[in-house]
């Protein structure tokens, strides 16, 4: 009997199988959020992909075409996990920054991720979904046509881009490093004369508190964001 004829190992077709199945588009998804929160955005590529999943990239190509794709569909399902209520026009602001602060805390988990997403209109379907539900809480404030657009772009934007400078810091100083820069920086703008910088001078105390919570400058900036949407609609209807 030559080898062609020989039948399979033991093993062999559950081994396939196992194969087949652990090359889903899901699973390759799966896997490079993990080498993506690994390695950063930059170390994130194919091959890395391939080699946590045991396999070559040629074979992830079955799946995706290819880096750019594979973001996309990252940034789909990250997106597809957004739990978005249904619209209160009573509470149509608070339930608008919930939303955003879910997106700037899924982000902040995968700040590589934050990265990729700036400068795209994600446009697949979990992101779609998402994106639809949201423009109701902005049209159950009664919002121009107009302002709904801007604002559906706006606000994600503020989130991504907010959690993509989060991610940056913490890659750079963490813990003790980053304590030690803020009270550095506290003491040199203290330092800077105050003749010459009236205006920091006169707001020193307040611009580096190191024992504050870094959400809350983001709560500050999205009400601010969300105050000046809401103060763009028209008249309420009965």
């Amino acid at each position: 009997m030559s080898s062609a004829e020989l039948p399979d190992p033991p093993g062999s077709k559950r081994r396939a199988k196992s194969q087949r199945k652990r090359l889903s588009r899901d699973a390759i998804v799966g896997t490079a959020f993990v080498v993506l929160d690994e390695r950063g955005y930059d170390g994130f590529n194919m091959r890395g992909v391939a080699d946590a999943l045991g396999t070559g990239p040629a074979s992830l190509y079955a799946h995706v075409t290819g880096k750019e794709e594979l973001l996309d569909l990252m940034i789909d399902r990250l997106a597809a996990a957004i739990e978005v209520p249904e619209p209160d026009p009573d509470r149509w602001q608070e339930q608008v920054k919930a939303v955003i602060t879910d997106i700037y805390r899924a982000f902040l988990e995968h700040p590589g991720l934050a990265r990729a997403n700036l400068g795209k209109i994600p446009s697949g379907p979990g992101a779609l979904h998402t994106i639809d539900r949201f423009m109701g809480l902005l049209r159950a404030g009664q919002l121009p046509k107009k302002v709904v657009a801007y604002a559906v772009d706006i606000l994600p934007l503020f989130a991504t881009a907010y959690a993509f400078e989060q991610g940056i810091f913490a890659e750079r100083m963490t813990g003790e490093d980053a304590t030690r820069y803020l009270e550095e920086l506290d003491e040199y703008w203290r330092a800077l004369p105050a003749d010459r910088f009236p205006n920091i001078h006169a707001v020193v105390d307040a611009l580096i508190d190191p024992e504050e919570d870094p959400e809350a400058r983001f709560a500050f900036g999205l009400d601010m964001l969300v105050t000046g949407i809401a103060a763009q609609r028209g008249p309420r209807r009965s």
